[in-house]
């Protein structure tokens, strides 16, 4: 009797632990590197509508941040992007694609259109963001993201930024983080996709 009551108390006691382990994971079953909150926002699309935090929860979604004067990374960033999502309608999975201008003085939601049609960005689920001023993109990707922004240098429009793309899951949660200079990571994305749309 002692020894089915050991029994039992060790196999309550391992439920719970698993319970508390797959709750810290997030559920993902993929293995993950971030754990930060994206707070509530309200921005401009490249089509002059609003999108918040809550148009994306309920679905998985990938960021990243460039602007279009971009001389450098975001030729790249934006060219890979443009190739992840391919492969992401090809397999048809429900992601959506948000990239965050850091230069939303000039970046108008005209300027973002006439950028995502030049990069051949389908707009059925890949938003370019605006309307908001520069402290509060560098503060969302600084401190949120994790991501480094920093004002152009004097008598430069260049602003300095990293260059990963994020997963964000759909309790609006970012979770991973890539490499988004290099096209051989869009493999790598790609799969975690399918295997978190599962």
């Amino acid at each position: 009797m002692k020894s089915f009551k050991t029994s039992l108390k060790l196999f309550a006691f391992s439920s719970i632990l698993l319970l508390a382990l797959s709750a810290c994971g997030g559920g993902e079953n993929i293995e993950t590197t971030m754990s930060e909150e994206v707070p509530d926002f309200e921005f401009t699309t490249q089509d002059n509508e609003t999108m918040t935090t809550d148009d994306l929860k309920g679905t998985y979604w990938v960021a990243d941040f460039v602007f279009t004067n971009c001389t450098t990374v975001c030729l790249p960033m934006t060219s890979n992007m443009a190739y992840l999502q391919d492969l992401i309608n090809e397999e048809g999975l429900d992601i959506q694609l948000v990239s965050f201008s850091v230069d939303p003085d000039y970046d108008s939601p005209e300027v973002l259109t006439e950028y995502a049609e030049d990069n051949g960005a389908d707009l059925d689920n890949w938003t370019f963001l605006t309307g908001y001023d520069f402290q509060t993109i560098k503060e969302l990707s600084i401190k949120t993201f994790k991501n480094m922004v920093q004002e152009p240098p004097e008598g430069s429009d260049q602003v300095t930024h990293g260059t990963s793309f994020f997963l964000v899951n759909p309790e609006g949660e970012v979770i991973k983080n890539y490499n988004g200079v290099q096209k051989n990571n869009m493999e790598d994305i790609f799969e975690d996709l399918k295997e978190v749309s599962r």
